[in-house]
């Protein structure tokens, strides 16, 4: 995976499936979803670029992902 931007959200959301396996998705405040994804390794964009609509976006992709490995 190249450098990730915040709109990369399949990619963020596979990041954060492989970064926090056991984590329901829908657990995860939004404070603590937006500073994992600024911690995922590839990510490399604004940490201040985010919005509610963008985590919300990335939580439900993480979501989905979390789901098909359940």
């Amino acid at each position: 995976m190249g450098p990730v931007k915040w709109s990369d959200i399949e990619d963020i959301a596979i990041g954060l499936l492989e970064a926090h396996p056991d984590v329901d998705p829908l657990t995860v405040r939004f404070t603590d979803l937006r500073r994992w994804v600024i911690e995922l390794p590839d990510f490399k964009d604004d940490p201040a670029g985010s919005n509610e609509k963008v985590l919300e976006a990335i939580q439900m992709a993480w979501h989905e992902e979390w789901q098909d490995r359940q």
